[in-house]
């Protein structure tokens, strides 16, 4: 019978569960205030970064930006579901579980997937059983060897082969008594076009098993030994087998990916295989799609570096764009998931030696001199892209143009002006345009509107004087709502967030809101209902401080930040239609915005005297 927790023993299991005393199992931790510092488990770091605070019962690295409560901590630390965590959390601190049979729907929905589970298993036992003791299997064993694979590796990744014929599989399955729709579910077997039953889907094939992050068989890949089309044929999305959720090893490497900081991502089995069995374990693969947002959130959990390792030729070229086009989509500094930061963003790009793909540089190379090209001759995102623009369109004038069109996006998203500036500087002298017309076309609309997302101070940083004053009001009302949530009711009744420019701040107050906090006792439970992304780590962030807020302080900073909004709104436009109505001479028409201007001071008034009345 699965096993349901009802919501009761969710908050039984928070409030007894001691975030302090979790946290230091893995984190020496030392008083600083009234919050407890040390160095953060989930990156590499010489000055302690990562926060707990005993009072809310919450974390926040201001690092990385991993944040949330306790549960997210079990999560994130044992890469668990949150049903693993809140169990291992209500057996350490005595809560008792009982079981509940679920809804017929959710009871079917798990059924179906401990049976798909259960015959993918039996699949990939039958694969590789036939690869190693199968006498037609020799070409299969033959090809693995020549590609210098070791018995050792076919083992640890279960390689197999799929026999010659049309129902080797099918009635190995069936005499398991797995009905043959559930194989067909299982991307197993294929529908006859007559109707007169099935047929294996994988014939003749070298055959890759494929597990989630729990190491269950959900998938699998399978390879020809010839110049035969197609060269990988991989199972069909299933209920428990989604391309966009699953990374290929990532089951075996999360653990080396969290203890070196470092991923490599690869695209193919062969290459993954390869870097493994050298020894380089912090290493996943995409399978067949480029990689995905949920690529990234998994691997952002396990480590704080991401660098796509990619072939020389054309195609490798062109996986690496379609991969970064990801990146720049989400705009996320994929340690902190935040607005992306060219100078402290951790994401990288290794395009190999002509020639070369990961399975045979680090065969013909070995891991040494992999590790050392790596630290050597990764790129940054933008550096990459400069690279690439310059070889897509040339030198000519026309190609110059195309070069600054195309990194106009990238080169905006960057939020720190050094790096800005670098990189310009750089871009500048590579293809010999101007510094002054490069920043031009930076300041063009459609740049600037791409890059709008988290301000840096909410991702933990504490250059906030690169910050608007605006945007920081924005952050710090944010702030007053998870401190002092008394304030929250003036926010609502003056419409507050409605004002607010910058998105995922705007979403982390409607949030609260949604929420209805009423004491910061209920902050773990906050996060705990928020998903996992930029807008719940801002919120951590945000939550961590410990500013002395009033209720006179707090109605102050809304009226101020009321007359700011409306001063930058309709006061600039109403300013520009005066001065042009000046210019043309048309009196009348500046007589009447004159007097529109005075109506909307006085409007701005009424509204912040609204604010402050309650003083």
């Amino acid at each position: 019978m699965a096993i349901y927790i009802p919501e009761d023993k969710v908050s039984e299991i928070r409030h007894a569960a001691d975030i302090v005393e979790i946290v230091s199992e893995s984190v020496s931790l030392r008083r600083a205030g009234k919050n407890l510092v040390g160095l953060c488990p989930f990156h590499a770091e010489k000055t302690p970064s990562f926060t707990v605070s005993p009072d809310k019962q919450i974390f926040y690295c201001f690092g990385c930006g991993a944040g949330g409560n306790v549960f997210s901590f079990v999560m994130k630390q044992d890469g668990a579901a949150f049903a693993d965590a809140a169990r291992a959390l209500a057996r350490r601190y005595g809560v008792d579980l009982p079981e509940k049979p679920l809804s017929g729907r959710d009871q079917k929905r798990i059924s179906e997937q401990d049976a798909l589970f259960g015959v993918n298993r039996a699949a990939a036992e039958f694969f590789h059983h036939t690869l190693l003791r199968q006498e037609s299997a020799a070409p299969a064993r033959e090809y693995l060897q020549r590609r210098g694979l070791t018995l050792e590796t076919l083992s640890a990744f279960q390689l197999g082969y799929a026999p010659k014929g049309w129902d080797h599989l099918l009635g190995f399955l069936t005499r398991k008594r797995f009905p043959p729709p559930l194989l067909e579910k299982a991307g197993l077997v294929v529908a006859r076009k007559d109707g007169s039953g099935f047929y294996d889907r994988f014939r003749d094939r070298v055959i890759f098993p494929i597990w989630d992050e729990q190491s269950r068989v959900v998938g699998f890949g399978g390879r020809v030994m010839d110049d035969s089309t197609p060269k990988y044929l991989n199972s069909p999305e299933t209920p428990v087998y989604v391309k966009r959720r699953i990374l290929y090893g990532l089951h075996r490497a999360k653990e080396a990916c969290r203890a070196e900081g470092t991923v490599y991502i690869v695209e193919g089995y062969l290459d993954l295989i390869a870097l493994h069995q050298h020894g380089i374990l912090n290493a996943a693969a995409t399978l067949g799609t480029a990689l995905s947002p949920e690529h990234i959130r998994s691997l952002a959990r396990f480590a704080g570096h991401l660098v796509l390792v990619y072939d020389s030729d054309e195609a490798g070229i062109r996986s690496a764009q379609r991969c970064i086009d990801i990146f720049w989509k989400e705009h996320v500094d994929f340690r902190r998931g935040d607005v992306f930061r060219e100078d402290q963003a951790d994401t990288h790009i290794l395009v190999l030696p002509e020639g070369h793909d990961p399975d045979s540089f680090v065969f013909q190379q070995g891991a040494d001199e992999f590790r050392r090209y790596a630290r050597t001759d990764q790129k940054s995102i933008v550096s990459f892209l400069m690279d690439s623009a310059v070889r897509k369109h040339g030198l000519s004038t026309e190609g110059k143009i195309r070069i600054v069109s195309d990194l106009q996006a990238p080169l905006s998203a960057i939020n720190d002006s050094v790096a800005r500036a670098l990189y310009v500087q750089q871009l500048s002298e590579r293809i010999g345009v101007p510094e002054t017309a490069i920043l031009a076309k930076l300041r063009e609309p459609a740049a600037a509107s791409a890059t709008r997302g988290v301000p840096d101070s909410a991702a933990g940083r504490s250059d906030t004087e690169a910050i608007e004053p605006s945007v920081r009001m924005e952050q710090r009302i944010i702030s007053m709502m998870l401190q002092f949530p008394e304030i929250i009711s003036e926010v609502v009744t003056s419409n507050i967030l409605a004002l607010f420019t910058h998105d995922e701040l705007k979403a982390a107050g409607e949030a609260v809101i949604r929420f209805r906090l009423q004491s910061t006792d209920q902050l773990p439970e906050l996060l705990e209902q928020m998903e996992d992304g930029p807008v719940k780590r801002c919120t951590a962030f945000l939550a961590i401080g410990d500013e002395a807020w009033t209720l006179k302080g707090c109605k102050s900073m809304l009226a101020r930040f009321v007359e700011t909004r409306q001063k930058q709104g309709a006061g600039r436009s109403i300013q520009k239609a005066i001065e042009t109505a000046e210019r043309e001479q048309n009196e009348p028409e500046v007589l009447r915005l004159l007097s529109e201007k005075q109506k909307m001071a006085v409007r701005r008034e009424k509204q912040k005297m609204f604010v402050l009345r309650k003083k």
